[in-house]
């Protein structure tokens, strides 16, 4: 839900007249930022931390929990707020070496203050882990961004609805909005690159057709292990796997357009992977095809 707020602000943003002031715009966006922010972390500790018990400052580690997915969700989120406010920042009259230095700063920290609060709740800890992914994201929109002045290489979510949320609700989703956030087994990452920027520069090719590479991890009740039962009832043993995944990708923010409803559109959504064909890679070695994956 972030990525699409801060998307939104960004395109509006973009779609406002230059001859505003600098300094009024600065003042502006330091003024929400700081806003949204402190309301952000309340609301968070209220929904998230607030009925749970607290403990000393202590270290997680959890990085051998549910196939990495958890951390390829960190490094997107660190990505992509990196990246939107990069863009606001740059849109307030920032240039665009302290603009992106800025926004890798602004997510790598909200990410940050989250795991200061996983480091003092007794149900969680400081993960370290956690902490590197968080690096990682920012930092591929930072340098991206120094060298090239645009994001080459995207990182993409796409989600499809899967059976094992319902033998573990608590855990992966009570409902089918929960499951998008919280069902491990239908996420997939990916790395979008543009061929044409990268390698066609300078020849006719789509500036909107891209090659992804994907990872999803599926076959998951449980963080490390499955469950063998839930609610006193016992459920399926599922085989746990991974998967590399290989398929075209549509860039939307490419396709140009006069229709600012669909420029909205487009900078809002465009952190999605596009449905397409696809080729998978199991754990095992075997290989099977998708005539449309998501």
């Amino acid at each position: 839900m972030i990525f699409m707020v801060l998307s939104f602000y960004v395109t509006i943003g973009k779609a406002q007249h230059d001859s505003i002031n600098y300094h009024h715009r600065k003042v502006a966006l330091w003024t929400t930022s700081g806003v949204a922010y402190t309301a952000g972390m309340i609301g968070l500790y209220q929904v998230w931390y607030k009925d749970y018990p607290q403990s000393s400052f202590h270290f997680f580690n959890d990085n051998h929990e549910w196939q990495m997915q958890d951390k390829l969700g960190h490094v997107g989120s660190a990505y992509y707020i990196s990246n939107w406010t990069g863009q606001l920042y740059q849109f307030a009259g920032y240039d665009q070496k302290k603009a992106a230095l800025l926004g890798a700063l602004t997510g790598f920290g909200f990410q940050f203050t989250i795991e200061m609060f996983d480091g003092y709740s007794s149900q969680w800890g400081f993960s370290p882990g956690d902490m590197v992914a968080n690096t990682i994201g920012s930092s591929m929109y930072y340098f991206q961004a120094v060298k090239w002045k645009e994001q080459r290489i995207k990182y993409k979510l796409s989600y499809h609805a899967t059976k094992f949320a319902a033998y573990n609700p608590s855990l992966l989703g009570d409902n089918n909005l929960q499951r998008v956030f919280k069902d491990y087994n239908g996420q997939t990452y990916w790395l979008s690159f543009n061929m044409k920027d990268l390698f066609f520069r300078d020849k006719k090719f789509p500036s909107w057709l891209n090659l992804a590479v994907g990872y999803n991890a599926r076959g998951m009740t449980g963080a490390t292990t499955n469950r063998l039962t839930y609610n006193g009832n016992e459920i399926p043993q599922f085989e746990r796997v991974h998967y590399f995944i290989l398929s075209p990708d549509i860039d939307i923010t490419k396709i140009k357009s006069r229709y600012k409803a669909f420029n909205i559109l487009k900078e809002t959504f465009g952190f999605l992977k596009f449905p397409m064909p696809a080729i998978r890679l199991k754990n095992n070695g075997k290989i099977n095809g998708e005539i449309l994956y998501f």
